[in-house]
């Protein structure tokens, strides 16, 4: 028994002589990876307080004919390559003029030359087209294309025209771009959350609330009463004191603007710094429009 594991000692012994582990297995092959002829891309926007994300695949021209060509008009096309374009809305949304609930849909598209359909369809995860079926449709939105005059090499989904509660979801390919129109109902679901933090116990959000209300025609008198707040709170803040003056400026309460102003000019100058001499003119420019 002894000379039956004679070699594998002898081996273990030599192999320590040489620095080398004589029964290690030998070196595995390196993993080859080549480049994806239409690569996968993530897009992740928040539009106000609603989160969408998008997945799809970014096939390039590559000097082939694309709509009309490479993607049939009138056909359902997967809009993008591999598997089916994947969207997800956080919150409900008004895509292209018709109500969507939040969730996670197909977008498919039929491409024509004069106008296209934009589908949100309820089975996604589906690959390419081929098990397409207009019975998941959710919505179907008629959109007129937008010629461009130079070329987009590789395919473009992406999201613009951003405000609190709208966007516009952009499809862009070669000469075409589709231009969807996306609304929130950011007023409806965060102005009950607002009163409602402002008359609960707790820290209260006075100055991004003030803010909420200015930007959205709300009702002013209470942005002011918040804005005011906020100052209280921050009495060296000279970017709140400038944004009091914007509220007070849209309240039609010019003197107060005017005060509000000139006190963000006092406190940036006393502060000094790059941020201080930004707002000397933003403060000089509304103070300007007062006059």
């Amino acid at each position: 028994m002894k000379i039956k594991f004679l070699p594998i000692v002898l081996c273990a012994v030599i192999g320590s002589f040489l620095g080398q582990d004589l029964r290690a297995e030998p070196p595995k092959e390196p993993k080859l990876e080549f480049p994806l002829p239409s690569p996968p891309a993530t897009v992740k926007q928040r539009v106000g307080i609603t989160d969408v994300e998008i997945e799809y695949g970014r096939p390039g021209v590559k000097d082939r004919k694309i709509f009309g060509g490479l993607v049939p008009f009138g056909e359902v096309w997967r809009t993008g390559a591999n598997s089916a374009t994947k969207i997800v809305f956080g919150t409900d949304v008004n895509f292209g003029g018709s109500q969507v609930p939040a969730g996670t849909y197909a977008l498919f598209t039929i491409p024509e030359s004069g106008e296209w359909t934009v589908i949100l369809n309820k089975a996604e995860g589906q690959w390419g087209s081929y098990a397409y079926d207009a019975k998941n449709d959710l919505v179907r939105v008629k959109v007129k294309p937008v010629a461009l005059t130079e070329a987009v090499e590789t395919m473009t989904i992406g999201l613009s025209d951003l405000r609190d509660d709208a966007a516009t979801l952009n499809i862009t390919w070669d000469k075409t771009r589709v231009p969807v129109k996306l609304q929130t109902n950011v007023v409806a679901v965060l102005v009950p959350q607002i009163e409602a933090a402002m008359a609960g116990p707790g820290k209260k959000p006075y100055f991004d609330a003030a803010m909420f209300y200015y930007a959205h025609d709300l009702d002013l008198k209470k942005a002011v009463g918040w804005i005011d707040e906020a100052t209280k709170e921050q009495p060296e803040a000279f970017w709140i004191f400038y944004r009091k003056g914007l509220i007070l400026a849209k309240s039609g309460d010019k003197p107060g603007a005017l005060a509000a102003a000139n006190q963000s000019l006092e406190l940036a100058n006393k502060a000094g710094g790059a941020v201080a001499i930004e707002y000397k003119r933003l403060n000089e420019a509304l103070i300007a429009s007062l006059r």
